[in-house]
């Protein structure tokens, strides 16, 4: 595929295809996944693993016991543990991860499963890179339908990946918007270009211009005794972020108070859900 890896040598990723939980609590997290529109729709083969789903937003909850093993306790109820994005050939991608210097991630795939490649990002948190050359959903191999499953789950109010916000160590911004952009072919916007209403960190987008990483170091002052590396929020993009947050509210789901954050246009907080989640909205067309 001729267009799939620039004159730079970078591979281009083409999107989010799904994002991962670790969790003990699946059925109460599961919950807020559904007040938020998604449905479960597929078991993996072998594993204590639900897809959910709406739209073409994926998002796995993963409560195999050897998902958590590794997490402080601290952050040991719901855990973003992983991002996959799709890639023109995940092979070469791979290989030019790791020339790059990345620490890839050991694969557990069992029969009839998937070996998708893996490097780790902040705070030994992974991405996944997945091959989408031959047009057939990861879901299709790794997961069995659930009984009466329907796939085709329409967005509330439009909600489709926007990106994921990354909590990083003091004075490391700059390393990692470098591991992006060699790695990934990510670009980092200039400096006070920002979307949504949590404005903290540096922004890069992808080179399809779908994906955004936010990386946010800990405030100035504070000793971040508790500041844990790695993945820390989704952002859902909708183009009409009032109404999503109404349509979200009427389900059950509660938002931070406009007056605290700013301009409710551009985007929204949920209140903190199951295990310290949050999702955030970000106006964004598609």
């Amino acid at each position: 595929m001729e267009n799939d890896k620039p004159a730079t040598g970078r591979p281009v990723i083409e999107g989010i295809e799904f994002v991962e939980y670790a969790t003990r609590q699946p059925e109460a997290f599961g919950a807020v996944l559904e007040a938020m529109g998604f449905r479960p729709v597929a078991r993996h083969r072998s594993r204590n693993v639900l897809l959910y789903r709406q739209g073409d937003v994926n998002v796995i909850i993963n409560s195999d016991a050897r998902a958590l093993a590794r997490e402080p306790g601290a952050r040991a109820d719901v855990v973003l543990k992983a991002l996959a994005v799709r890639v023109g050939d995940a092979g070469e991608a791979y290989r030019h991860a790791l020339e790059c210097g990345a620490r890839p991630v050991t694969s557990r795939a069992g029969p009839m499963e998937l070996n998708i490649p893996g490097i780790h990002g902040p705070g030994g948190a992974v991405l996944f890179l997945l091959d989408r050359r031959a047009g057939v959903p990861f879901y299709w191999v790794d997961f069995l339908p659930l009984q009466d499953a329907d796939f085709n789950v329409p967005p509330v109010a439009g909600v489709h990946f926007f990106g994921v916000v990354q909590y990083i160590l003091q004075g490391e911004t700059d390393k990692w918007c470098d591991f992006y952009g060699q790695v990934l072919g990510f670009t980092r916007l200039a400096e006070g270009v920002h979307f949504g209403v949590l404005p903290r960190g540096a922004i890069m987008k992808s080179a399809c211009g779908g994906v955004f990483m936010q990386f946010v170091e800990p405030p100035a002052g504070s000793d971040f005794v508790h500041w844990q590396e790695g993945f820390v929020r989704v952002g859902l993009g909708v183009p009409d972020v009032e109404r999503a947050v109404a349509e979200l509210e009427a389900r059950g789901i509660r938002f931070v108070d406009a007056s605290l954050l700013g301009n409710r246009e551009m985007g929204a907080l949920t209140c903190t859900l199951v295990g310290g989640t949050q999702f955030e909205l970000v106006h964004h067309e598609v």
